[in-house]
């Protein structure tokens, strides 16, 4: 008998990479491993270029904290969404189903309770968001990034931080594969999967100061590319190689999200996060950078103090303590995930193939 997986979570290219990232192990236990996403969102995209897994599209609805009057659809899409979920369930009949967060996992996670298949969820960032918050409400597990999530979570919550893959290429070798030469550290610049305007328009306004003491490496998010001519200087708009642009960087000047910050602290670059401002967002990416600052892993930079003495003051201080910093990030408790979180799948599918042969046993001698 096939076993089969769902893998469910989207909206931002971070609540779609965990998924990816595990596809090496997951292909150890499952014979078919099903991806559900949106019709014509980013994880869409992702998943056919990074992974063999069949995708499949269901209807998702995203909360929208500016114009709440669209709202108003969220209950008819939502239930369109579940009812397409519960067949492609019916169909392919997963053994469990893994979801990384986001509104893209909602009508699936839904879909998953009703027909008894086991949910195990995955939070990134500090504070839980909406759509875990509601996912916890069916889920068998949460596994978390951070500790102090895990506690606050109650008892279905279990901190197994995130699946890491680290280069094995040498920085000199990752630098090539990226047409990187230079002498000069490498700085990246990168704003999550979407972009971030006020970051890609600060390099675009101090490229010279920047390029004086820096090589940078701009991932603009699509888009929001320019035409630049600079010998210290690559823009490229998304990068479906980033455990070697980690490898290559030395610094980096970067959005909060709670995947780019294990990743680029896992590779020991010395960092600027400039969070997304409340408002924009929950504030997630706020707790997630103040976290690993008062940590003394990185340097935080509200947006608005955003400018480039501000900057240049926070790389100074980066770079005179980068060896307590890196001894810091060692002695820290980022590490990699896999292992935990695939004992977690495996454990609640097992429980559930045996609580359901027990019915079914249960059943023959009723007969």
């Amino acid at each position: 008998m096939t076993k089969c997986i769902f893998l469910t979570g989207g909206g931002t290219a971070g609540h779609t990479t965990l998924n990816i990232s595990l596809q090496d192990e997951l292909k150890k236990y499952f014979d078919k491993i099903v991806y559900v996403g949106s019709f014509n969102g980013i994880e869409k995209e992702l998943i056919s270029k990074k992974t063999n897994y069949e995708y499949k599209a269901v209807t998702t609805v995203k909360l929208d904290r500016k114009n709440l009057a669209k709202d108003i659809m969220i209950p008819f899409l939502l239930s369109k969404g579940i009812k397409e979920s519960k067949k492609l369930i019916e169909e392919y009949k997963p053994v469990i189903i893994f979801s990384k967060g986001g509104y893209v996992g909602l009508p699936v996670t839904i879909a998953g309770k009703k027909l008894g298949v086991p949910i195990v969820c995955h939070e990134s960032d500090l504070s839980m968001g909406l759509a875990n918050k509601l996912t916890k409400m069916y889920a068998k597990v949460v596994c978390t990034n951070f500790e102090k999530t895990a506690k606050l979570g109650g008892k279905k919550c279990i901190c197994t931080g995130m699946p890491l893959i680290l280069s094995k290429l040498s920085k000199n070798d990752a630098k090539m594969k990226l047409g990187i030469n230079t002498e000069k550290p490498v700085l990246l610049v990168t704003g999550g999967s979407l972009g971030a305007k006020v970051i890609n328009d600060f390099v675009f306004d101090n490229l010279d100061k920047l390029t004086e003491r820096f090589f940078v490496y701009h991932i603009t998010g699509k888009n929001n590319s320019r035409v630049i001519n600079c010998d210290s200087y690559k823009q490229i708009e998304f990068s479906n190689d980033m455990k070697t642009v980690f490898k290559a960087c030395d610094f980096a000047l970067s959005r909060a999200g709670a995947n780019t910050c294990f990743e680029l602290l896992a590779n020991k670059i010395l960092t600027v996060f400039v969070p997304l401002p409340k408002g924009t967002s929950r504030g997630d990416q706020i707790e997630n950078a103040k976290y690993f600052e008062d940590e003394k892993l990185c340097v935080s930079i509200p947006q608005e103090n955003l400018t480039i003495s501000q900057v240049m003051s926070a790389f100074d201080y980066l770079q005179k303590n980068a060896n307590s910093i890196k001894n810091n990030i060692k002695n820290s408790k980022i590490s990699d995930g896999t292992g935990k979180i695939m004992d977690i799948l495996l454990k609640n599918q097992l429980k559930n193939q045996k609580l359901k042969s027990k019915k079914e046993s249960a059943k023959k001698v009723k007969k």
